[in-house]
C-alpha cells in the first residue's frame, strides 16, 4: 500500500500494519534497529525500500494499539500510525533519528504529541466557537473544484529532491526553517527561498492542466 497525502512522500506502508497489525516476517526482522536506522540513513537521497518496510512492521503494530488505547477509535488509530510512520520515516532519512537506541522512543514519542496536538486543536476549535457562537460565511465556493490530491501528489513527486523535502518537513513536519536548515546543511535564509521556489513550482504544475485549452 503506498500511503499518500498531501504533504507525504510516497512512503510504502503495508495495509495490514495500519490496519490488523499482522505482517509476515521480512528477510530484515533480525536486524537490529541500528542497522536499519543506518541503512536508511545511508540510502537518502534514495529510499532503502526493504529497511523502511521493516520498520513499518515493527512499530506499527506499536503505534496502533498506543492509538486504541488513547484515542478508542479503530479509524483514528489507523490514521495516527501512518502518521508516526511518515514522520518517523522522514527524519530517518533526513539523518534527525540517528541514535538507534532511541528509535522506539522518537515513535512512542511522535505518537503522544500528534495526540497531544490532535487534542489541542480540537478544544481551540471549541473554544473558539463557545466563544463566537456566530455563523460564519463560507470561506470557500460550494461550486468550486474540490483539491484534486492525486493531481497535487504527482506535482510534489515531480518537484526536485530538495524543494520537495522542504516543503514537507515545513507543512507536514511542521518544522521550523531553522530545523529544516540544520537537518538539510541550509542556512534558514536559504530554506525559505527553496521553499518559495517549491511552491511556485507545486502551484504551476497544479495550474498546468487547467490552462491547457
Amino acid at each position: 500500500m503506498i500511503v499518500m497525502n498531501a504533504w507525504s512522500p510516497a512512503v510504502s506502508i503495508p495495509k495490514a500494519s495500519l490496519y490488523a497489525g499482522l505482517m509476515p516476517p521480512s528477510a530484515l526482522s533480525e536486524e537490529e534497529d541500528s542497522a536499519l536506522v543506518k541503512r536508511i540513513a545511508a540510502a537518502a537521497p534514495e529510499r532503502d525500500a526493504a529497511a523502511e518496510a521493516e520498520v513499518c512492521r515493527r512499530f506499527a503494530p506499536r503505534v496502533r494499539l498506543y492509538g486504541l488505547r488513547h484515542l478508542r477509535n479503530e479509524a483514528a488509530a489507523a490514521d495516527l500510525a501512518q502518521d508516526v510512520l511518515i514522520i518517523t520515516l522522514q527524519k530517518l532519512r533526513s539523518g534527525v533519528v540517528r541514535d538507534a537506541e532511541r528509535l522506539a522512543a522518537f515513535v512512542l514519542g511522535t505518537a503522544r504529541q500528534c495526540i497531544v496536538d490532535s487534542r489541542r486543536n480540537t478544544a481551540r476549535r471549541e473554544r473558539i466557537l463557545d466563544t463566537f457562537p456566530i455563523d460564519l460565511p463560507a470561506l470557500v465556493d460550494e461550486g468550486s473544484e474540490p483539491l484534486d490530491t492525486e493531481r497535487l501528489g504527482e506535482c510534489l513527486q515531480s518537484l526536485p529532491e530538495r524543494e520537495r523535502t522542504v516543503l514537507l518537513m515545513t507543512f507536514y513536519a511542521d518544522d521550523s526553517a531553522q530545523t529544516v536548515g540544520a537537518a538539510l546543511g541550509l542556512s534558514a535564509t536559504n530554506v525559505r527561498v527553496v521553499r518559495h521556489r517549491g511552491i511556485q513550482h507545486l502551484r504551476d504544475c497544479m495550474n498546468h492542466d487547467r490552462e491547457l485549452p
